[in-house]
């Protein structure tokens, strides 16, 4: 590509995104027809990526013969080993150029081999929208002076400098948004918030959620009123509760949970692929609180990550359980295999769905002023499925023990972090185990282990009905242990913690 498509290119993207009101895309989005987009895309790889046009080849694919959604599904999926893992980097980008990427974002996967992600400026104007509905729908940022204090590592990893750039490209689009980058570094978050927050109406954390909790919690114990902020919370990487997120938003003084916190479903891969939503956390809420149905809508009995999507940036399917998307990056993407589990649904069946248990969360959303309801689709994500424990033929979820410790009372005790395990005693005979991190300068007692275990068990059982009903009632309560924070063999520091073993 020469150099006067490169600078038509981003104009055109910057420019499109300066001047498109938020309402009017998504709503163009709405009612444009998906598998048009998805077949458009398809056609532009296969005709000019180098790599694709080789794995159509060595998989008898003739692009020309694929002309509807049916001939779309039909498609070989790609997954890192028989595609990304297999080419140059640059046969993977459009012409076999990888100079027209200006960006390079590094993820290790699980086994530590590093991946690369090649990305043009272009490429994060659509990922700039996800961060403007977040900004504009659930925090009124078009017309409150905010903060965003960006708390993701920043380096190669894909968090910190892609957060960085779509948040600055609100600024240019006129949000009153002041960014600032502490990355990871405790103290200098403390510093930024404590010295600037106060000059402005807001102040939003970006980071991940484990981390933000720490910072919250150190920051109490400093003395850090953080009410005084009116602190909001962006989030990606990792499936919380809403119990989570009730404690989190309590010690913040927030007052409205739909409002004031976000998660994103966000990858190395392909940016962010779908967010939150008021209307979406006003479901989850819900479903948090009625077990029942969210085992009838989701099949499983933990609460997975649940946000609305754009289906012309990302197109979504799923095979037995598993999500593909396809969408255009700088390595583009057709039918691809994230190995992630979950599901879609249409915003209608959604709230059809709803009306059966008797919750209509868009008449909640209008008495909280109604931001946020927009008719997209929905979209669900349990995560990796390798991070469950078999129990006596029931799936324990670590998230299931995460609500037992998020509790009140217990959840001053502990940091939230654990090891989930089954394991058998002398006469063989199998247990749960639970070991659990007590909070800085917590002594542990017979009188916390007793209660925590009580807790876990009361959550498993109204969670989990597998547990409840497949686990003789003398196996049920877990055996739980305390371990000081950053204990070496459990809660080594400074490492991503795992919370099962097998």
């Amino acid at each position: 590509m020469n150099s006067q498509a490169q600078r038509q290119r981003a104009i055109k993207a910057f420019t499109d995104f300066l001047h498109t009101p938020l309402d009017t895309l998504l709503q163009q989005h709405i009612n444009t027809d998906t598998t048009e987009a998805a077949l458009a895309l398809f056609h532009d790889m296969a005709a000019s990526v180098p790599a694709y046009k080789h794995f159509l080849a060595n998989h008898a694919v003739n692009p020309d013969e694929y002309q509807t959604l049916e001939d779309f599904q039909r498609l070989p999926q790609l997954v890192k080993e028989n595609y990304l893992q297999r080419y140059p980097l640059a046969e993977l980008c459009r012409n076999g150029q990888l100079e027209t990427c200006d960006m390079i974002a590094v993820s290790s996967g699980s086994t530590g081999k590093p991946t690369f992600w090649p990305r043009f400026f272009a490429d994060e104007m659509q990922i700039a929208t996800r961060f403007e509905q977040v900004f504009h729908d659930s925090f009124h940022a078009d017309s409150r002076r905010t903060l965003a204090v960006i708390c993701f590592s920043l380096g190669t990893w894909v968090g910190g400098m892609f957060t960085t750039n779509c948040c600055r490209y609100l600024a240019s689009k006129g949000y009153p948004i002041t960014l600032v980058t502490p990355g990871n570094n405790k103290e200098e978050i403390f510093r930024v918030v404590q010295e600037l927050g106060s000059a402005f109406e807001q102040v939003v954390l970006l980071g991940y959620p484990p981390f933000l909790k720490d910072i919250i919690d150190t920051g109490i114990a400093r003395g850090i009123e953080w009410q005084r902020y009116q602190i909001k919370l962006v989030m990606a990487g990792e499936v919380f509760s809403e119990e989570w997120r009730s404690l989190v938003s309590e010690r913040v003084g927030s007052q409205h949970c739909c409002y004031d916190s976000v998660s994103l479903y966000g990858t190395a891969d392909a940016g962010v692929l779908g967010n939150e939503t008021p209307l979406s956390i006003c479901i989850r809420r819900f479903l948090a609180q009625n077990p029942e149905a969210a085992r009838a809508l989701f099949g499983e009995s933990r609460l997975p990550t649940l946000v609305q999507y754009d289906p012309i940036s990302r197109f979504f399917e799923v095979i037995d359980g598993t999500l593909l998307f396809s969408g255009n990056n700088g390595i583009p993407l057709v039918r691809y295999n994230i190995l992630d589990t979950g599901g879609i649904m249409s915003y209608d069946a959604m709230l059809q769905f709803l009306a059966k248990w008797g919750f209509n969360p868009v008449a909640e959303i209008q008495q909280m002023g109604g931001r946020g309801v927009r008719a997209l689709p929905f979209v669900y994500i349990f995560g990796r499925s390798n991070f469950t424990v078999s129990y006596f033929g029931a799936n324990i979820y670590p998230e299931n023990v995460t609500v037992g410790l998020e509790q009140p009372v217990i959840r001053e005790w502990v940091t939230g972090k654990f090891v989930l395990q089954v394991q058998e005693d002398a006469d063989k005979n199998r247990f749960l185990s639970v070991v659990v991190e007590l909070a800085p300068r917590m002594e542990e007692s017979e009188e916390k282990r007793e209660a925590i275990a009580s807790s876990i068990l009361t959550q498993l059982q109204r969670l989990n009905s597998e547990f409840a009903n497949y686990v003789p009632p003398e196996y049920q309560i877990p055996r739980v242990a305390l371990a000081p924070t950053g204990d070496p063999e459990y809660f080594p520091v400074g490492v991503k913690h795992r919370y099962t073993r097998k």
